[in-house]
């Protein structure tokens, strides 16, 4: 047995059948091949499977692909937009905002979320707004770095 699901994914309609028990994060991983998106957890603790739908941050590996039925999501992909780097993803380019990459983009998406929501956001409530993110690598200084940076709309070198 099979669902059909219509959904716009990073600005694409998508229509697709998938298995009733199917969560959001595997069927961009596993579908769509949207493979930004990251599984670390399985519990929605750790926040590697963060994207936006409806304009909101959630975490894909708590929900059934179903419940995304007529949604828009946007990954870690779809942030870019001709080429261009979201300002955000500039920032943690810029002040090394990782280490070994696994939590990045979860990371990334949930800032995103974090300063459209508080924009003036102080240093203590940015590092609460990233409570669902875990990473296992850094101490989060260069990630809430990272944030300040997009936060102050400074521009990141052209160096990479």
């Amino acid at each position: 047995m099979s669902v059909p699901i219509s959904l716009t994914v990073n600005g694409q309609a998508v229509n697709v059948d998938v298995d009733p028990r199917t969560l959001l994060v595997q069927l961009l991983r596993e579908n769509l091949q949207l493979t930004g998106t990251h599984v670390g957890c399985d519990t929605a603790q750790c926040g590697a499977c963060t994207v936006h739908m409806n304009g909101r941050a959630v975490k894909s590996c708590s929900m059934l692909a179903a419940q995304a039925q007529g949604a828009t999501i946007t990954t870690i992909e779809g942030l870019a937009q001709n080429g261009t780097m979201h300002p955000m993803q500039e920032a943690f380019r810029e002040c090394h905002g990782l280490q070994c990459g696994f939590c990045t983009p979860g990371m990334v998406m949930s800032a995103v979320q974090l300063l459209a929501d508080n924009p003036k956001a102080t240093e203590v409530e940015i590092r609460e707004g990233l409570d669902g993110n875990i990473c296992r690598c850094t101490g989060y200084q260069n990630i809430v770095k990272s944030i300040q940076f997009c936060q102050s709309g400074a521009k990141a070198s052209m160096a990479a």
